[in-house]
């Protein structure tokens, strides 16, 4: 028997139809599942922190930065300390001066010297450089003609640094002492000598220096 179109339709299941309506409703009337869960996630009130974090944490956020403020003023307090010590220094520093401050102050300390001593102070208007070593009678020879001078040029007695500054170093040069000396003064900054020499014994004389860089003469001063 011939069927028609008409009763082939009217033959045909419904359920496709039926599970696209259910498809629909379910879309319509609940959200997925991984939707669902983010919503469900970001409804969550903020997880509270353990007491131990709070306890541990929250004392070394402060005590951290405290106590590198308490190290910085530590140090700068000892630095600060130290250059006052510095400053305050009057005493000579038992050894050969550097290269550069003997070319600075036009002190050519020879070969083979004892007991070298040196000390530095500088000023507004002056720098200064005390120095003192034992030398030899040809060593002798040798810085006074370095120096632009010679052993003829040395007077017995002459006081050629003043005692303020022989107090700086705690030099003493009692007048029981065979001492001479001679003052060498420059034009320019040219540095200025003030040399005592103790020959109590001829063959090892000690020198004492006092060179004296004047900052006015740089600026045509007096």
């Amino acid at each position: 028997m011939t069927t028609t179109p008409e009763q082939r339709h009217a033959g045909e299941s419904p359920e496709p139809a039926e599970r696209t309506d259910q498809t629909a409703t379910t879309s319509a009337g609940s959200p997925p599942a991984e939707t669902h869960d983010a919503l469900t996630a970001t409804s969550l009130p903020p997880r509270e922190l353990p007491r131990w974090v709070r306890w541990t944490v929250v004392p070394l956020l402060i005590l951290v930065p405290l106590g590198y403020v308490i190290i910085s003023a530590q140090q700068s307090r000892v630095s600060g300390e130290d250059k006052q010590q510095e400053a305050a220094a009057k005493h000579l520093k038992w050894r050969v001066p550097s290269q550069l401050r003997r070319h600075i102050y036009q002190v050519p300390i020879p070969d083979g010297t004892v007991d070298d001593g040196y000390l530095e102070t500088n000023s507004w208007d002056t720098s200064r450089l005390y120095v003192q070593f034992t030398t030899s009678a040809g060593g002798l020879d040798t810085f006074l003609a370095q120096v632009g001078t010679s052993r003829s040029a040395l007077v017995a007695g002459e006081d050629a640094i003043a005692p303020a500054q022989a107090r700086t170093v705690g030099w003493s040069f009692p007048a029981d002492r065979p001492w001479s000396g001679v003052s060498l003064h420059q034009v320019g900054d040219k540095p200025d000598h003030d040399i005592i020499v103790d020959l109590k014994n001829p063959d090892v004389p000690t020198v004492y220096v006092v060179s004296t860089i004047n900052f006015q003469h740089r600026f045509g001063g007096g």
